[in-house]
């Protein structure tokens, strides 16, 4: 059942993803360079910028084929707030290891509380719910489905790289491995 905004809610929802990012990436940028200043090492730099240009695109494709009146779904935002909520969860749970790049940090051990006790990658996870989830919220299925499978493709190589890394860093078999990382 759509409900209606004095706004647009598509310029809210766009808005509030918009914002969260900057504020992820001043996080990010923080927490990369206390890392780093404690001997973390830097893996993937070569894909980081196809992710950024997957979630820029997405984040402009929503606000060039999504009419802005167009009503929200209340059920796809619900799932929308619960895939936030998961997002700080990881953050929090990563505290200052959370980085948007693959930072791994030598001789500190790999951190299997919060989400991680249940997925390797949780974040990666919630990521791919928001890029389809958004979209559906406005009608935009066309848009779900193509941001889904540039965000995948993307993404398959970004697991490649975290998994070798940790496994290199941290010395350790990847043994679990979620359905994602299969394909």
């Amino acid at each position: 059942m759509p409900i209606s905004f004095p706004m647009s809610p598509l310029y809210l929802v766009v808005g509030v993803l918009v914002l969260q990012r900057l504020v992820e990436l001043a996080i990010s940028r923080r927490n990369h360079r206390a890392l780093a200043a404690r001997g973390a090492i830097e893996f993937g730099r070569r894909h980081y910028p196809v992710l950024v240009a997957v979630h820029a695109g997405w984040l402009l494709a929503l606000l060039a084929t999504i009419d802005p009146q167009t009503p929200v779904s209340i059920p796809l935002l619900a799932i929308f707030v619960l895939l936030e909520c998961g997002r700080v969860w990881v953050v929090v749970t990563l505290g200052s290891r959370w980085t948007t790049r693959i930072m791994v940090l030598p001789g500190a051990r790999r951190i299997r509380t919060g989400p991680y006790r249940y997925l390797n990658h949780p974040n990666y996870l919630i990521v791919c719910g928001e890029i389809a989830v958004v979209p559906l919220m406005f009608g935009a299925w066309t848009l779900a489905v193509i941001a889904s499978a540039l965000n995948l493709l993307a993404l398959r190589t970004r697991i490649q790289v975290e998994n070798k890394a940790l496994a290199e860093v941290y010395g350790e078999v990847q043994a679990e491995v979620s359905a994602m990382e299969r394909r």
